[in-house]
């Protein structure tokens, strides 16, 4: 063996140059080994795709394809409705063009015919006049004249036929109805008699003592000014010896004040707190009587199913008056008085009894409301479900509106006997005498009033105003003023009509 040590380098050398160029081989064999796989692999994915890019190729042809017949399709079935409509159009066309060829075909016929027609019209109107010269020739008389005398004729004679008849007929029915009409309305009277209605509110409230006057006034007036505006009434101390006097224009707040100023003389604790617990106390007190009172006069008259708030409304009636008779009980009586007459002349018993039962309900309101009793009542009932007979029957019973039904006439006939019965209603003369004066005086205070005149028992006021002072505005204005005065100044039953007349005369003489 060689022990040579350039040997041992060379032969290393050598050694490492193998190595390096076997490794480098290697190295590179597998690099080129795994490009071809990796070459091998995109091909694959190449084909892949390839594939895939003509199968969807494919696909989106064959969609193509259909949606291309699809459309066709379409387009052909729309192409041959198409050639139906206008195949169909043109029918319609030809039958239209045959259908006026017809129309006008016939048109030319009936203006032939007409024409004809008036030729012979013409001969007729020709024939017709030759005739009516002839017969005027022989009578000696035109046709106006001959027309004058015929009808002058029978005029004459059904006028006396007619007047003969209704000589006769109004005899008869004079003789029958008074008859009839005296015997129902004694019979009516008779079963409905009552006693004679005297009440009246009472306004006065009696002290026990001269000493309770300056309590109610309290210091400074604050007792009596907070009695007032709990209360809403005034009250009145004057020189009448243990009394004062409540005013006020609503019959209810005024009993509430009665029966409050009562309760607080008794009492005698007299201040502004314990005054508005005790008119509170009596508001509620007097709003269960109202109630009370409603559904007593409906029990005594007969009547059921009234709406609540009716029969409330009608409560507070119990504290109205009319001439001293109570309203209430006038209601009452009314309503029973049309019943009988009802029955007897075959109406609706139920409706006319509802009609005179409720036809001054508007007087309970007729205080806070513009308008008349009668209309208030009416519209109130109507709102309430009250039926329509008996609705015109309030609202008819001063002929305010026409009367439509039978039942509208018998509930006024009834209000007329309840109030003209004897005793019904009263007034001292003196009493009477001094409203009228007083509603005469205070019209004619006004400046540029001539002349006043009360009329109707006081419920209407003619005003006559000077032309030169008043022109027609400030006449309206003027009646507004005077009615504005009576409402704040006087006490009256129902309404007053206020008429302000102006008239200008121009006088020249001819010399």
């Amino acid at each position: 063996m060689n022990n040579n040590p350039i040997f041992f380098v060379i032969m290393e050398i050598l050694t490492l140059a193998v190595g390096v160029a076997a490794g480098y081989f290697f190295n590179r064999y597998q690099v080129e080994k795994k490009r071809r796989e990796e070459l091998a692999q995109a091909q694959g994915i190449l084909q892949a795709a390839t594939e895939k890019a003509s199968k969807v190729e494919l696909e989106a042809r064959d969609r193509a394809l259909k949606l291309t017949q699809d459309a066709e399709k379409d387009l052909t079935q729309r192409r041959n409705e198409l050639s139906r409509e206008m195949e169909r159009l043109d029918r319609r066309r030809t039958e239209v063009d045959n259908r006026a060829e017809r129309l006008e075909q016939r048109e030319q016929t009936l203006n032939k015919r007409q024409s004809a027609l008036d030729r012979r019209t013409n001969e007729v109107d020709k024939i017709y006049a030759q005739q009516m010269d002839k017969l005027q020739e022989i009578a000696e008389m035109t046709r106006d004249d001959a027309r004058k005398v015929l009808l002058d004729e029978v005029e004459k004679e059904a006028r006396g036929d007619m007047a003969r008849i209704i000589r006769q007929v109004e005899a008869e029915a004079r003789e029958e109805g008074e008859k009839r009409a005296r015997k129902l309305i004694a019979d009516a009277i008779q079963r409905v008699a009552s006693e004679h209605v005297s009440e009246v509110t009472s306004s006065v409230v009696t002290l026990p003592n001269e000493e309770m006057k300056g309590r109610i006034v309290g210091r400074n007036g604050r007792n009596i000014r907070a009695f007032e505006q709990a209360a809403g009434v005034d009250v009145i101390v004057d020189d009448t010896p243990e009394a004062v006097t409540i005013s006020c224009f609503d019959s209810v707040r005024r009993e509430i004040g009665r029966r409050s100023l009562i309760r607080l003389t008794l009492d005698g604790r007299i201040h502004p707190a314990h005054i508005e617990k005790i008119v509170e106390d009596e508001t509620k007190a007097v709003e269960k009587v109202i109630a009370e009172a409603g559904d007593q006069a409906a029990f005594d008259a007969g009547i059921a199913g009234l709406h609540p708030e009716v029969l409330r409304m009608m409560g507070r009636l119990k504290f109205r008056t009319s001439y001293g008779q109570n309203q209430l009980s006038h209601a009452v009586e009314v309503a029973k008085l049309a019943g009988i007459l009802a029955a007897e002349l075959g109406a609706n018993v139920e409706w006319s009894k509802q009609g005179g039962f409720l036809h001054d309900i508007g007087k309970a309101m007729d205080h806070n409301q513009e308008g008349t009793h009668a209309g208030l009542g009416a519209e109130f009932c109507k709102r309430y479900g009250v039926h329509p007979v008996v609705v015109n029957a309030i609202a008819a019973h001063h002929h305010e509106v026409e009367q439509d039904t039978v039942e509208a006439v018998i509930a006024e006939a009834a209000d007329a006997i309840s109030g003209a019965r004897p005793g019904a209603r009263r007034e001292d003369l003196e009493a009477y005498i001094k409203r009228i004066r007083t509603l005469e005086e205070m019209a004619t205070s006004f400046e540029g009033v001539s002349q006043a005149f009360a009329i109707q028992a006081g419920r209407e006021v003619r005003i006559i105003v000077r032309p030169d002072e008043i022109d027609d505005l400030a006449s309206t204005r003027l009646a507004r003023d005077i009615a504005k005065k009576i409402e704040e100044t006087m006490q009256y039953p129902g309404q007053i009509k206020v008429t302000v007349i102006r008239e200008t005369r121009s006088v020249d003489y001819a010399k």
